[in-house]
């Protein structure tokens, strides 16, 4: 019999354990917490906890603990149950409630079951238990089940626990009435916990879905920006966990939980979210006379023009008593000019890292050189104030009003994120998210803020954003770099006070780069073993 000492005892463990399930945020931890507890506040030898199925049919085994057999599955325990432990059903298959087994009949008739001695209990199939007793020699005995019910009163799993234990003697007994009334207590404790973190997970699910949403919104606007968007949140928590993991010099203290984790994730997979505001012409700019498609077909048939109207001129200057052989000769020249300086526009609409001012000039050139008629009869420059303007960008494919467009995004992200009533865990994803374009020297934007003035997981952010974008494979306007040039490249903007110095040293020191570049860089682009 329970002595008064006892079940205060147990009381206080059973007020500890509803404590502490409700600060478990993982789910196989928690599973695991609730079976042990159960064992321990009832002295039981073993137990076994079950979940209902989403489909309500069955209930799944989750944990299985038998002490004395040294017999532990799914948790902790490294062992999965799924092969071992087949679902159990709630129903035969003629549809007939499954009352025989005692977790089932707990189940569907939402009762505690409490068993003496299960080889001489009736109206109960324990021919499984039996088999397993003789293939194990064990001897189970005394079960107790109890059904778990959340706040709707429905049944989300069920809590088996078998030989209770007497604790001095250590001999099997039944579970007495004040475990039943213990099970049960922690039971329903249990099952508010575990229905709270089923909740809480699928809100994280789906706030997780809504942000791969918005990203897939940008990859089917872009293709060039929708592996950005899910690479650059690889690289970061990798980089994380690499300083996280140190232990000495100026990133020693910096240290993560699980939520620290949660939150820089989130921000990782917002941090471009403005980019669905961003024009797609501007976004996939792959040529400098792209918009909606790119005009050098239009030099090309301009070029069409001029050359015909040169044909022209020839036959009419010969017509008008010109020597053939002289007009010829000229018409030739006239057009080997053409053609050469065809192909040079068509070359500097590719782009390329930097465009020399003589080359500059020579577009601007080649804009006065030519004349040609539109379809009024009107006569233009070869060349449009705009077309000059794109065809001379120094470097890569942008004007600098389209420059600010991009740019833009991010402003359109910090507006987007700071908008959110983001919950407490959540707080900094703005701005994590936000200063991935700053500057350690304060000349990034759009704040223009220094390296004192930002948090160490929005510097890790900024490194990741950079490396992605020099080795990437699928931008429209140039090859993914070898990873030898992206490092020195690095290399420089930490020189330049670009990018954080003592994060760049942990992204170096720890290879974190080699582990990024063996799972999302081709391997013509690993020159760096």
């Amino acid at each position: 019999m329970d002595t008064l000492d006892d079940l205060f005892r147990r009381l206080e463990q059973l007020n500890e354990i509803g404590a502490a399930l409700s600060h478990e945020r993982n789910l196989d931890r928690l599973l695991e917490r609730i079976l042990l507890a159960a064992k321990q506040i009832t002295h039981a030898d073993g137990g076994t906890l079950y979940r209902m199925t989403e489909d309500g049919r069955h209930l799944r085994f989750e944990i299985v603990r038998t002490d004395s057999l040294a017999i532990a599955f799914g948790g902790s325990s490294g062992q999965p149950l799924s092969s071992k432990f087949p679902d159990l059903p709630l129903h035969t298959e003629s549809g007939e409630p499954n009352n025989s087994m005692v977790a089932a009949y707990s189940a569907l008739n939402l009762q505690t079951v409490n068993i003496a001695d299960a080889y001489t209990a009736e109206g109960f199939d324990f021919s499984g238990t039996r088999a397993f007793d003789a293939r194990t020699g064990y001897r189970s005995q005394s079960f107790l089940t109890v059904p778990m019910k959340n706040h709707e009163n429905e049944v989300i799993g069920v809590l088996q626990l078998i030989n209770a234990q007497d604790p001095v003697s250590g001999e099997v007994r039944a579970f007495s009435y004040a475990d039943q009334r213990l099970a049960e207590s922690l039971a329903s404790q249990a099952a508010i916990a575990l229905t709270n973190r089923q909740l809480i997970s699928q809100l994280e699910e789906l706030f997780e879905s809504f942000i791969q949403l918005i990203n897939t919104a940008i990859d089917e606007k872009s293709p060039y920006t929708g592996g950005h968007c899910q690479r650059v949140p690889e690289l970061t928590m990798m980089l994380a966990e690499a300083v996280n993991a140190t232990t000495e010099g100026p990133l020693a203290d910096f240290s993560m939980s699980d939520k620290d984790r949660y939150e820089l994730k989130m921000a990782g997979l917002l941090h471009d979210c403005g980019k669905v505001t961003t024009p797609v012409h501007v976004v996939d700019k792959a040529t400098k006379l792209q918009t909606i498609f790119d005009r050098i077909h239009l030099l090309d048939t301009r070029f069409e023009v001029i050359r015909r109207d040169a044909q022209i001129r020839m036959w009419q200057a010969i017509a008008g008593g010109r020597g053939e052989s002289q007009a010829r000769q000229e018409l030739e020249a006239s057009l080997a000019q053409m053609e050469e300086d065809q192909r040079f526009l068509q070359r500097c609409n590719v782009g390329g890292e930097a465009m020399q001012p003589e080359d500059q000039e020579r577009v601007r050139q080649i804009a006065r050189r030519y004349r040609w008629q539109d379809a009024q009869g009107k006569e233009n420059d070869f060349l449009s104030a705009d077309e000059v303007e794109n065809l001379t960008i120094r470097a890569g494919t942008l004007t600098e009003a389209e420059r600010e467009i991009i740019n833009h995004h991010i402003v359109a992200t910090i507006r987007m994120l700071e908008s959110l009533p983001w919950p407490k865990h959540l707080k900094n994803v703005p701005e994590y998210a936000g200063g991935h374009h700053e500057r350690m020297d304060g000349k990034g934007y759009p704040r223009g803020l220094t390296r004192e003035q930002m948090s160490v997981q929005a510097r890790i952010m900024g490194i990741a954003d950079i490396f992605e974008a020099l080795t990437a494979r699928d931008r429209p306007y140039k090859e993914g770099m070898k990873l030898s040039q992206a490092l020195s490249i690095m290399r420089k903007f930490r020189d330049n006070g670009h990018v954080d110095g003592d994060l760049l040293d942990v992204f170096l020191k720890q290879r974190v780069f080699l582990r990024y570049a063996e799972r999302f860089m081709d391997k013509s682009q690993l020159d760096v073993a």
